[in-house]
């Protein structure tokens, strides 16, 4: 973007958005806590029941788009701020050598202190990944995020007690940890879409580093805005929309059939079945209190569990915007790998 060095009228622009900037900090912060009721209103508009299916469905869209646009838009603004200070030429170096190797497991950590949903924790990854951080330590916080949230361990302690809930929680932050190193080390930045690429290789700005006031930093960040929302909303709309149509809907008695017997394809077939679906922690942990219930193996469930909150279909359609297939399938493979592994040795020592 053009920043002008000297405009006579710079003086009274730079209030506006020193008073402006806030204004809406506050305005999005207060929109995104009324974000439940207004989505229960809508619903409460559609003549259908709210605890049918269609109104779980109705009710789920309606909170989860504006939920994942406004944490897009401030996470993209703060992380473009942030780029005029360090770009990803700095981002590098900072991370590069041994100290990269603390990345994945902060990553991780990170991930696991984020109570975000698959979908939720798509833009803090292309935050990252637009302010130049390395692939594979992204990758970390992406799985770690939704598989071993705060939210899922709380509800998942309640359900199986802590010993599982904390081996649960190793084996997810070790996976998360784990696979986003395997994924740095595979040299994947080229199967990132052009436009991020394009990003990451750019000027930040025109004006020398030093020379940037805050204004000019801020403006950075909303034009990070208008060039990384503007290309992704749509798809966000149209995962979601997919998630929204698939949500709570899980045919019990096939799982049971899945998750119940001893046979060793019992894990991948979880899995098999989980990915298309999509659901959070906390929608997911009733589902897996039932089939624990009914006899299903609790290694197969749990595989079942992580590759739902992990690796939904919605999530796939919104990073698709970001990376390319190729490195999608590559993600979906080496996450998958863990969580089976996961699935096999809780079967094998529980």
């Amino acid at each position: 973007m053009t920043i002008e060095a000297h405009d006579p009228h710079r003086g009274t622009q730079d209030w506006l958005w020193y008073l402006g900037v806030p204004a809406a900090a506050v305005a999005l912060y207060l929109v995104y806590g009324q974000l439940i009721p207004f989505s229960e209103w809508v619903t409460s508009l559609f003549p259908v029941a709210r605890d049918s299916h269609t109104g779980e469905a109705i009710a789920f869209f309606v909170y989860d788009v504006p939920k994942v646009l406004l944490l897009l838009t401030g996470i993209v603004f703060v992380t473009g701020v942030l780029r005029s200070w360090f770009s990803p030429e700095k981002t590098r170096a900072i991370l590069a050598g041994k100290r990269e190797i603390w990345g994945y497991p902060l990553a991780s950590l990170l991930g696991v202190l984020t109570p975000f949903c698959s979908c939720s924790s798509v833009p803090l990854f292309i935050g990252f990944v637009s302010a130049g951080i390395p692939l594979g330590v992204t990758f970390s916080f992406l799985i770690a995020g939704p598989m071993v949230g705060p939210v899922g361990l709380g509800l998942l302690y309640g359900l199986v007690g802590w010993e599982i809930a904390t081996i649960y929680l190793v084996f997810g932050f070790t996976i998360a940890t784990v696979a986003g190193f395997v994924l740095g080390r595979m040299g994947l930045e080229r199967y990132l879409q052009d436009w991020v690429r394009e990003l990451n290789a750019g000027p930040v700005g025109d004006l020398p580093e030093e020379q940037f006031t805050l204004v000019d930093r801020l403006k950075l960040g909303l034009e990070q805005v208008r060039e990384i929302v503007g290309k992704v909303w749509i798809w966000v709309l149209i995962g979601i929309g997919i998630g929204a149509a698939i949500h709570g809907y899980v045919p019990e008695a096939m799982m049971l059939q899945i998750m119940g017997g001893e046979a060793w394809w019992s894990v991948p077939a979880a899995v098999a079945v989980g990915v298309p679906m999509y659901t959070n922690a906390a929608g997911v942990i009733p589902i897996v209190e039932a089939l624990l219930g009914k006899g299903a193996a609790l290694g197969t469930t749990l595989a079942f569990m992580m590759s739902v909150i992990a690796l939904s279909l919605p999530e796939m359609i919104i990073l698709k915007q970001v990376l390319k297939f190729r490195l999608i399938a590559i993600f979906i493979a080496v996450v998958a790998s863990g969580i089976l592994a996961t699935g096999f040795l809780f079967n094998a020592i529980l």
